[in-house]
């Protein structure tokens, strides 16, 4: 199965908290991409922080319900020029096009060839806010 484990990583959810929720909440990420153990990590923070006032997050600040397929392809696209050996961003980065990168993925999410894949697509979706959103707000 070509999608089993596909926009999973450790490395874009740790980006993807990274910047929406705070740097430090990337660290809690760990495991196989399964998001079990972020989202326990999620909830034992929420916990030992609800009588502590905390400044808020952008992704509370921007009002972010849920998480987008064009917020995916954006981490996704931030964490290949991170890995990259390039210095300075352009949209084509010697054979690499940034563009088509991101629309190839907002494509994958948006989109999908078929009932079933719409399904996969829904799920992932759910997947990442359960990771990302329910469990910071």
């Amino acid at each position: 199965d070509l999608e089993e484990g596909l926009f999973k990583g450790k490395i874009l959810l740790q980006a993807y908290k990274a910047v929406f929720t705070s740097p430090s909440s990337a660290k809690d990420v760990e495991g196989n991409g399964d998001g079990a153990d972020i989202i326990q990590n999620n909830r034992r923070a929420k916990k030992s922080f609800n009588a502590l006032k905390v400044k808020k997050h952008i992704a509370q600040i921007i009002k972010m319900e849920k998480v987008t397929s064009r917020s995916i392809a954006y981490i996704i696209c931030q964490v290949r020029f991170a890995l990259s050996s390039v210095t300075s961003w352009r949209s084509v980065d010697g054979d690499f096009d940034y563009v088509q990168f991101w629309r190839t993925i907002v494509d994958f999410f948006e989109r999908p060839p078929g009932r079933e894949a719409q399904r996969r697509v829904d799920r992932l979706l759910e997947w990442w806010t359960r990771c990302i959103i329910d469990c910071t707000s």
